[in-house]
C-alpha cells in the first residue's frame, strides 16, 4: 500500500472479507478474500457477483472541443458516438503501438466520460487537450461499483424499472436506492452485467445494499482477481499484464501493435489522424508474435509467465491460465510466434511442478458466440 494515493470508500468493506489492499493502479484494492475465489468465479457464471472496481481511472473531458480531443487520442471514430452509448477503444503512442485501452462514454454533445487501467490514457488524453477549448477532469471522487453475472439485471431492474431495455455498452442516468447514479450496461466479465458509477459518498450505501439484499439469490461479494479468471477464458486482455511490459522482448523496446494482441478491430474503419495511425497501419502484417489461445490437457492451470514450449524449445509464454469445473477445461491466454497460433498446434506449458501438454485454440473459451453478455430483453 505504500505506492497507494487513490482510497475506496469501501476499504474498509474489503478488509473485513480479508483482504489487504493492494496496490493497484494507486489505489489499495481487493485482490485476496478469505474465501475461496472458485466460488466467486461460480457466482459470477450462474449467479451474479458484486465487485468493486473503483481502482479504473475517470476522466472527464467536457468543452467544445472534446470530441476532438478523443478522436485524437483513440483509436474509434467519435463523432458517430451517441449520448448515452460508449464504445471499447484502445489508445497508441507515435510508434502505432498500445499503450491502454478504455470505455469512451459520451454523456452529451460535448461531454465525455474515459474510464481506463493502468497505462497511459491519462495522460493522452491532456497530450491531444493542449491548446483545446475543453476541460479534461480526473474524476476520483466517482465510484465504479460492478454488478456481473446473469442474475444482475433482474436484481437491478426491480429497483430501475425499464432496465432490461438498455442495450449493449449503453448507459442511463437515473437512481439506486435513491441516490444519483450512471447505469453503464458494460463490464469485464463476459457475463451480462452492470457498473454503476455513484458519488463516494453513496457507495457504502449501495454496496451494503447490494450484498445484503442480493444473498437471498445467491448475489455475493467478489475480490478484484476474480477478474483473471474470467477474463481468461473470455478473451480479453489486461494492460500490462499480457503485454512487452510484463515479457519485454529481448533485443527490442517494449510496445505490441494490435495486430499482435487481436485489438485491431478497435480501429474504426478508414480513420486516421488518431495518435500512431500511420505507423499503425504501416505495421500490418509484420507482426512478431499472436496473442492466442492455449487449451491443456487436465485440471492444473499454467501459472502466469509459464514457457511455451514446441518441438522442445521455447516459443512463448503463458499470461493467464484457469481451470472451470463449471466448463470443465483448463485455459488460457500465451504470447506465441505467428505460425502457432493456428487451432490444434501441439504445445508444452512447462510449469514449476511439471510440463503439460496443451494445444493453440481459438478464443474465447466460453460462450464464443458472446451471446450472454449481449442478450437482449
Amino acid at each position: 500500500m505504500t505506492a497507494s494515493w487513490r482510497f475506496s470508500a469501501l476499504a474498509d468493506r474489503h478488509r473485513a472479507l480479508g483482504s489487504q489492499l493492494e496496490d493497484w493502479s494507486g489505489m489499495g484494492t481487493a485482490w485476496t478474500y478469505d474465501k475461496d475465489q472458485t466460488e466467486e468465479y461460480m457466482a459470477i457464471r450462474t449467479k451474479a457477483g458484486v465487485m468493486d472496481v473503483s481502482g479504473l481511472k475517470k476522466v472527464h473531458v467536457i468543452g467544445p472541443h472534446a470530441s476532438h480531443i478523443i478522436n485524437r487520442a483513440v483509436t474509434r471514430e467519435i463523432e458517430a458516438l451517441k449520448p448515452g452509448r460508449s464504445t471499447y477503444a484502445t489508445m497508441l503512442n507515435e510508434q502505432g503501438k498500445f499503450i491502454d485501452d478504455c470505455v469512451v462514454y459520451r454523456t452529451g454533445p460535448h461531454a465525455f466520460m474515459v474510464v481506463h487501467g493502468s497505462g497511459l490514457g491519462f495522460e493522452a488524453l491532456t497530450m491531444a487537450a493542449y491548446g483545446r477549448n475543453a476541460a479534461v477532469l480526473f474524476d476520483d471522487d466517482l465510484h465504479d461499483i460492478s454488478l456481473q453475472g446473469p442474475l444482475a439485471v433482474d436484481y437491478l431492474e426491480a429497483h430501475v424499472p425499464g432496465l432490461r431495455d438498455v442495450a449493449y455498452f449503453s448507459h442511463i442516468q437515473t437512481t439506486l436506492f435513491g441516490k444519483p447514479v450512471m447505469l453503464s450496461r458494460t463490464g469485464y466479465t463476459g457475463e451480462r452485467g452492470y457498473e454503476i458509477f455513484c458519488r463516494r459518498q453513496d457507495a457504502c450505501l449501495i454496496w451494503d445494499t447490494i450484498v445484503a439484499e442480493g444473498a437471498a439469490i445467491g448475489i455475493i461479494p467478489t475480490r478484484f482477481t476474480t477478474l483473471d479468471l474470467l477474463r481468461a477464458e473470455s478473451q480479453l486482455l489486461f494492460f500490462p499484464y499480457d503485454n512487452s511490459e510484463m515479457y519485454p522482448f529481448e533485443d527490442e523496446p517494449c510496445g505490441d501493435t494490435l495486430w499482435e494482441l487481436g485489438l485491431d478491430f478497435t480501429v474504426s474503419k478508414g480513420k486516421t489522424g488518431f495518435r500512431g495511425a500511420e505507423e499503425h497501419y504501416r505495421l500490418k502484417g509484420k507482426e512478431r508474435f499472436k496473442i492466442y489461445g492455449v487449451k491443456l490437457e487436465g485440471t492444473q492451470p499454467a501459472v502466469e509467465g509459464a514457457p511455451l514450449l514446441k518441438d522442445g524449445k521455447k516459443v512463448g509464454v503463458v499470461t493467464i491460465s484457469m481451470h472451470s469445473p463449471l466448463n470443465n477445461h483448463t485455459v488460457g491466454m500465451a504470447r506465441m510466434p505467428v505460425d502457432c497460433a493456428v487451432p490444434g498446434t501441439p504445445l508444452v506449458v512447462q510449469n514449476p511442478t511439471g510440463e503439460i501438454r496443451a494445444v493453440a485454440a481459438k478464443m474465447p473459451f466460453h460462450d464464443p458466440q458472446k451471446l450472454r453478455r449481449t442478450a437482449k430483453g
